[in-house]
């Protein structure tokens, strides 16, 4: 894809799952990566198979380090880091901070750092990897939900700020993907998710579809499309459906 050809591309998160999904797909177009995630085992070989440069550590603190790696320009930022979050409302005060630190504002503090060299050349593009429970909810994950809403609107902001100045968002939302978060949403993310859960690589190929269609939100669930649209026409009936899934699960013992 021209597009991203000799591009400066930074993925966080990606010593697995969607992250290193999207670090591949990026390499393989011709662009110029650096692969970021906590653990720098993980971070090198994931680097390390795509001829790539690794940058370990928060995804939240490493912006000038890539920028460095890349020549001194990003061109595209693919805040791919994530937490699932699992618990209700009463989870710990300290389990809602950090869905909230890594979740969001990883995101806030990337586009802080990127946007003044982005709108100064008129160009960038800023890839946000939400999840469906952005758009919709998940059971069983009240942090996690509360958090990807956030970060959707955040996106959404983005894009409406920004786009003619040259800025380009893309939302990605998918429901289940086969990765280390969907087994740590447990038995909820069994039961909602697993069911039609599809791999990285399908996700990277939304990306990719997007991209081209210069379109913001990307779904590699397009069903997702037609619950968003009934969750806004008939609010009452879509709560008393989720809520039938909340049941469900509850029943299976939660």
């Amino acid at each position: 894809m021209s597009t991203v050809q000799g591009a400066g591309v930074v993925v966080t998160g990606a010593g697995g799952g969607i992250g290193a999904a999207l670090a591949r797909r990026f390499a393989a177009e011709g662009a110029r990566v650096v692969v970021n995630d906590l653990d720098p085992g993980r971070t090198k070989a994931v680097a390390d198979e795509i001829g790539a440069v690794a940058v370990a550590g928060d995804a939240s603190a490493i912006v000038e380090e890539a920028r460095e790696a890349l020549g001194g320009t990003v061109d595209v930022w693919c805040a791919n880091a994530g937490l699932a979050s699992p618990g209700d409302a009463f989870a710990d005060e300290a389990v809602w901070a950090a869905a909230w630190d890594v979740n969001v504002m990883a995101h806030v503090r990337a586009a802080r750092a990127l946007l003044p060299d982005w709108l100064e050349r008129g160009s960038g593009r800023f890839v946000s990897t939400v999840s469906a429970a952005g758009l919709l909810t998940m059971v069983g994950a009240a942090p996690y939900s509360v958090s990807k809403h956030g970060v959707y609107a955040f996106a959404e902001w983005l894009s409406l700020t920004y786009r003619h100045r040259g800025v380009k968002v893309h939302a990605i939302c998918p429901q289940g993907v086969r990765t280390d978060m969907l087994t740590a949403a447990g038995s909820a993310g069994k039961l909602v998710l697993a069911p039609t859960a599809i791999e990285p690589e399908d996700v990277a190929d939304s990306l990719f579809d997007a991209i081209g269609a210069d379109r913001f939100l990307v779904l590699p669930h397009p069903e997702v499309a037609d619950f968003y649209r009934a969750r806004a026409n008939d609010p009452e009936r879509w709560l008393g459906n989720m809520n039938h899934i909340q049941r469900k699960w509850e029943g299976a013992g939660a």
